[in-house]
């Protein structure tokens, strides 16, 4: 009885040091976790130093629906001027609660009504004013809630795609396009570093023109967030967050960006639905002495296309 009662205690106290040693290495795991995330972070902010963004003063519309945030992103291609416009425009719908992501590009040449001035290309609107001129332009052309924006100018732009994709970023190019790109790229599948897909991004010297690069611009983004969900790219995000507060000007906090980072990833390789504004016979070519070559769009046609787009209970 006694030797049996000395079993039990040896197997007792086996367990309880497995359970130390289980404990123990759990929580090297998560402190060796959290200084490398601080370390990547810090790395992260020191790519960016210098490149810290102003914050605009920019007024969101209050969400109308707890479930869906509208996000405007704005690609500058800003070369040191006092003043750029907006290359892209692209109106990001997330619904929160299904993770599901829908996409909507304006093009740059859109005739718009420019509150507070004559009516020029759309994206003459953030060279006005900024982005709280373009956003309330868009806003009241298109009845549509915008309620962040985040902007980013094309050289920061390659450095985030290198610093998320180090391999880079897995992308069909649908023809060889060298011209006015900064790049050489083959037709074919293939993996782009940062500079190499912007410049797959704003290629438009073909019969396409401005739509095929904004549907270019499109595809580009969908890889991206293919690599945000990629287990691979996963040790990355730190130094990624902490680029981001000096790449990106945008009202969301540090918070709000790792949220949707969390986000995304948790959502897996969904599809991104896309649509362009103005959509097919929706729009007419036209040209004036004080704007030159414009879009003129239908705005009846063109707001019932974004409206139902943008449903997501469809």
């Amino acid at each position: 009885m006694q030797e049996n009662q000395q079993t039990r205690v040896r197997k007792k106290r086996r367990k309880l040091r497995k359970g130390r040693v289980f404990f123990t290495l759990l929580l090297l795991l998560l402190v060796g976790g959290g200084v490398y995330g601080y370390t990547e972070y810090k790395a992260g902010l020191e790519l960016a130093k210098g490149q810290e963004q102003i914050k605009e003063n920019f007024i969101g519309d209050k969400a109308s629906s707890k479930n869906i945030e509208n996000i405007l992103l704005l690609g500058v291609d800003s070369r040191g001027e006092a003043k750029s416009r907006t290359d892209s425009m692209i109106l990001v719908s997330w619904n929160k609660d299904t993770n599901d992501i829908k996409m909507v590009s304006f093009m740059r040449d859109i005739y718009a009504d420019i509150p507070g001035y004559q009516s020029y290309k759309l994206n003459t609107a953030y060279y006005l004013e900024g982005v709280q001129l373009l956003k309330d332009t868009i806003s009241n052309m298109f009845d549509v809630e915008i309620n962040h924006y985040a902007l980013i100018d094309f050289k920061s732009f390659e450095s985030m795609v290198d610093i998320l994709a180090p391999n880079g970023v897995e992308v069909n190019v649908d023809k060889d396009m060298s011209k006015n790109i900064g790049v050489k790229l083959k037709k074919g599948t293939q993996q782009l570093n940062g500079k190499e897909l912007l410049g797959f991004a704003r290629f438009r010297s073909d019969a396409q023109g401005d739509f095929g690069r904004v549907d270019r611009q499109q595809k580009a983004l969908e890889a991206l967030k293919k690599e945000v969900v990629s287990p691979g790219n996963y040790k990355n995000f730190p130094k990624l967050l902490g680029a981001l507060q000096g790449y990106v000007q945008t009202d969301m906090t540090a918070k709000d960006e790792l949220s949707l980072m969390a986000s995304i990833i948790k959502g897996g390789d969904l599809n991104i639905e896309k649509l362009t504004i103005p959509v097919e016979h929706g729009y007419t070519f036209a040209n004036y002495s004080h704007a030159g070559s414009v879009i003129e769009i239908d705005r009846a046609l063109n707001n019932k296309a974004l409206e139902e787009f943008l449903d997501f209970e469809q």
